[in-house]
């Protein structure tokens, strides 16, 4: 514990004086290595969202030191008008890449008649850790998204697919600090692709 506080008090102590150098700075993820995902892979998540009806799938989830961060595709649908099923994470930052297709989505914070997701659902488990379901979005945000666009969703916001003309397939990632999705990596990815689960 005296360490720790040494350390802090000395890299306070550098800041304010000014003298805090680049090679004073560690790497957040020592000696971490990247990840490759083809555009071919992210193409098969895509068609077998649209073969099976698996609406999230996870491709990736990935320690990059301080966080965890998951590649997933997801493939839904034509929606006609609200389902009442707002999602929200508690934990995890939702970033989509829109791949095809277009929607219309709501999203806010202030949720209806909200009600924890149990833990072994198998978003909570799999995808984006605990969280919520609501009814509905209190003075919510209404955005439509398109191919090509990029939408942040932070943790802790509701969110809900209100309207899809034809189909939205988005690639998403997924910021992770607190590490509570399960990592998966190349090997794992290609063995739920041939299971055909």
């Amino acid at each position: 514990m005296g360490r720790f506080i040494l350390t802090t008090l000395t890299i306070a102590t550098a800041f304010l004086l000014g003298r805090l150098t680049a090679q004073d700075i560690l790497p957040s993820c020592e000696m971490c290595p990247s990840a490759y995902i083809s555009s071919d892979e992210i193409k098969e998540y895509a068609e077998r969202g649209r073969s099976t009806g698996a609406t999230d799938q996870q491709v990736r989830s990935i320690d990059i030191g301080k966080s965890n961060v998951q590649i997933a595709v997801a493939h839904r649908g034509q929606l006609e008008g609200r389902r009442g099923r707002v999602a929200e994470h508690d934990l995890v930052t939702e970033v989509y890449y829109v791949l095809s297709g277009s929607g219309t989505i709501l999203t806010g914070p202030d949720l209806v008649n909200k009600e924890r997701r149990p833990d072994d659902h198998r978003a909570v488990m799999f995808l984006n850790g605990p969280g919520h379901n609501a009814e509905d979005i209190r003075n919510g945000v209404v955005n439509q998204l398109k191919e090509g666009d990029v939408f942040v969703i932070p943790a802790g916001t509701g969110h809900e697919f209100t309207k899809i003309d034809d189909h939205i397939t988005y690639m998403m990632v997924r910021v992770d600090p607190n590490k509570v999705v399960p990592l998966m990596d190349e090997v794992m990815s290609r063995n739920y692709l041939e299971s055909g689960q």
